[in-house]
């Protein structure tokens, strides 16, 4: 791949879990009433079908590592557990207040922060206070995100005994050099013990999540790193472009200077050389930076066109409805979005009051459905249609026609009423989703926003 092709698409770009991204959203519209509402109106249409969706952010973390963009709490003391807990169940219970019957969950995913810094009797305790108020799918699946290096086997027994049979556990890479960057020390063999006890425990789908273009990663680190993987065998894998969003995330990623990181084509030698090694062992891309085994319920889902994308990232099944739980947390009715606080003492305020700790959100223009299907098709299934005249709208001529240089280019094809993206052109489907974007395109960020595409 030429320097100047990777220059060229190299510019900031959103990840699309969502559409409108969260910098375009309408918060000068939105009403915690436009919530409630497109809320029991997906609900009343998608529970009894598919059941739904639950993320629960868990914040706290032992330690900042400093490639992180998520929110989180820096604290080593466990006695925040308790309380924090308590205001989780307390928000789940607001909600199923206002549903008219029980709520049939589908999935759950416990993310963070670190999620194993809560004691396994906690998570146990958190689980089934969820359940207090609901029932389980039949067809359910439970996830959550591991910590290498506080995860137990007690936290992973108890919650396959609870349902769960997905974890991924972040590994990042294993160069020394590269994780006393990042501040992650952790060494191979943590993983290989928490990935081993998860395999003879009975989880069926082990994930760990590498990251390219960190500070000072070679070549030869990327290279190792998947060695190193491949001995362990996890069932799919998140192969993630590092975003560099400090303007965002304040110090919490100024751990090193900016020269310290891989650039564009050296960046972009890292992926295609994971990528290659990944697929010599067996591993399928599947949608963007995500790799699975044959067995694994990521590749089937992709094969029958149905992954989905949303907050969480992607799933193996769809819901309409998903709601966060949790500080920052993000819910999503397919009509609107919902935010959570950002800090933890203005989400227990709210909780205090006995309301939702909603402070932003946006309830989707029928342009927005539109469009968040095409982003969505392309993201999930590498091509998008208007053969069903209701994903056509007025401004397709003018996004088809800024997409022909992306097609002498080799990115994907254009025929009849389908785009389908090319192998050479899935590394950049975040540069064809942007020309559907019609939000960023009628108005260009002013500041910087997105992490660079590439």
């Amino acid at each position: 791949m030429s320097v100047s092709i990777v220059q060229k698409y190299n510019v900031p770009g959103p990840r699309y879990t969502s559409y409108p991204t969260v910098p375009y959203w309408e918060e000068e519209k939105f009403h915690l009433d436009d919530w409630k509402r497109t809320l029991l109106q997906s609900f009343k249409e998608s529970n009894a079908t598919e059941g739904i969706s639950l993320y629960i952010h868990l914040p706290f973390c032992e330690s900042l590592c400093t490639f992180c963009g998520c929110n989180k709490r820096i604290t080593k003391r466990h006695e925040v557990e308790d309380p924090y807990i308590a205001a989780v169940i307390k928000e789940w219970k607001l909600y199923c207040d206002l549903f008219p019957r029980k709520p049939i969950i589908k999935e759950i995913h416990l993310g963070g922060g670190t999620p194993t810094f809560f004691s396994p009797e906690n998570l146990e305790y958190l689980i089934k206070g969820i359940f207090q108020y609901a029932t389980k799918a039949e067809e359910h699946e439970f996830s959550f995100e591991g910590h290498p290096n506080n995860t137990t086997k007690q936290h992973l027994q108890k919650l396959y005994d609870l349902g769960f049979r997905r974890v991924s556990f972040g590994v990042q890479d294993y160069s020394p050099k590269v994780q006393e960057a990042i501040h992650r020390i952790q060494p191979f063999h943590n993983v290989a013990k928490v990935t081993f006890w998860a395999k003879e425990i009975g989880y069926t789908s082990i994930g760990h999540d590498l990251i390219f273009g960190l500070p000072f990663q070679t070549l030869a680190d990327v290279k190792d790193t998947i060695d190193k993987t491949k001995s362990l065998q996890p069932d799919r894998l998140a192969f993630y472009s590092y975003a560099h969003v400090p303007w965002i995330k304040g110090n919490g990623q100024r751990g090193f200077k900016d020269e310290d990181l891989p650039k564009d084509d050296e960046k972009r030698m890292l992926y295609e050389e994971g990528k290659k090694q990944l697929a010599q062992n067996g591993y399928h891309e599947i949608g963007m930076d995500h790799f699975a085994l044959e067995n694994d319920s990521m590749f089937t889902s992709f094969k029958e066109g149905k992954l989905h994308r949303n907050f969480m990232g992607y799933t193996a099944s769809k819901t309409q409805l998903m709601i966060g739980l949790g500080v920052s947390s993000i819910s999503d009715s397919w009509y609107s979005f919902a935010q959570n606080e950002k800090t933890i003492e203005d989400y227990y305020t709210h909780l205090a009051d006995n309301q939702l700790p909603i402070f932003r959100g946006h309830v989707l223009t029928p342009e927005d459905l539109i469009i968040r299907r095409h982003i969505l098709n392309l993201m999930c299934q590498f091509t998008t249609s208007w053969k069903d005249k209701a994903l056509d709208f007025p401004e397709l001529p003018s996004v088809l026609a800024s997409l022909e240089e992306m097609q002498e280019d080799g990115f994907l094809t254009i025929q009849d009423d389908t785009i389908t993206v090319t192998e050479k052109g899935k590394p950049f489907v975040r540069n064809i989703c942007m020309a559907f974007d019609l939000r960023l395109i009628r108005k260009a960020p002013e500041t910087k926003l997105f992490s660079m595409t590439i």
